[in-house]
């Protein structure tokens, strides 16, 4: 798939976590390893919703009431942060 200048979608240099798309993703056939399993059983038992909320409470705090600045590496951390409770709360919201 490209973008209207034709380049590809995961083309973008100013990305805030350019090597982290989709394309490095594990296959979704490969089974889970021990390590990945108890961290599903733990995500499962905390709840879904919890998390996404605990992770967003994180976020806000990080980027709004602090007065430390953020630079690439604060930014990229926080934009982790919010792929990650997003997607809880997609898999919360499927349950």
């Amino acid at each position: 798939m490209q973008t209207s200048d034709g380049r590809g979608v995961g083309s973008n240099k100013n990305s805030t976590n350019p090597t982290n798309d989709a394309r490095h993703a594990s296959n979704v056939g490969d089974p889970l390893t021990e390590s990945q399993a108890e961290f599903w059983y733990l995500v499962e038992c905390q709840g879904c919703k919890e998390l996404a909320h605990s992770l967003k409470m994180v976020h806000d705090l990080a980027l709004y009431h602090s007065d430390i600045p953020c630079d690439t590496a604060e930014k990229s951390a926080l934009f982790d942060l919010k792929v990650l409770w997003e997607g809880f709360e997609k898999m919360g919201a499927k349950v």
